[in-house]
């Protein structure tokens, strides 16, 4: 089994599409208060479906360091006061931030959120030094996915404007990688 990897990258916040409008009523809010619970709760259930492991095996204390470290923000979407997806980034030296993830919670797929999620996580990507003195300004917003995530999920990056710029594909069962990005 293969398992391929897309990155995708915007830079400049004019390429932006945004997604249509959620027919209800809908908030995206940060999480100023750092909450490793919250942060592991969204993740463990956004990421069940798709195979995120990778912080499975985290301890508190790597879950505090993570949602305290300058620079990394938890964003969620709210539908009604309930929580329907979340999308995490990272400022990275550069002036680059990365989606470092983004989902919709099970039962809120295919309600036509994600567009409007995107369009909202990218947004706070382009103006995330704002809220961090001392930050460079954004100069490129990136976030790489796989064949392992939604269905949907290359379609919707895509469409708000994220251009490929690499692309890899592992093999499972040797663990080799082979990169398919244009030379």
């Amino acid at each position: 089994m293969s398992e391929t990897t897309w990155y995708l990258e915007t830079t400049d916040p004019a390429e932006l599409r945004p997604g249509r409008e959620p027919e209800g009523p809908v908030r995206f809010t940060r999480a100023q208060v750092p909450s490793p619970e919250l942060s592991r709760f969204l993740y463990e259930t956004v990421g069940r479906d798709y195979r995120w492991f990778d912080r499975s095996p985290w301890t508190d204390q790597e879950w505090r360091d993570r949602v305290e470290r300058p620079g990394v923000e938890t964003w969620v979407l709210y539908d009604r006061g309930t929580p329907a997806g979340y999308a995490e980034l990272e400022a990275q030296d550069g002036g680059a931030v990365e989606i470092v993830y983004f989902g919709l919670m099970p039962g809120f797929l295919g309600r036509g959120l994600g567009g409007h999620m995107l369009t909202e996580t990218v947004r706070r990507a382009w103006d995330l030094a704002e809220r961090w003195p001392g930050r460079e300004a954004t100069r490129r917003v990136w976030l790489h996915t796989c064949s392992l995530d939604g269905e949907h999920a290359l379609a919707n990056y895509e469409a708000r404007g994220l251009r490929l710029y690499r692309e890899t594909v592992a093999d499972q069962a040797t663990g080799g990688q082979v990169d398919m990005s244009p030379k």
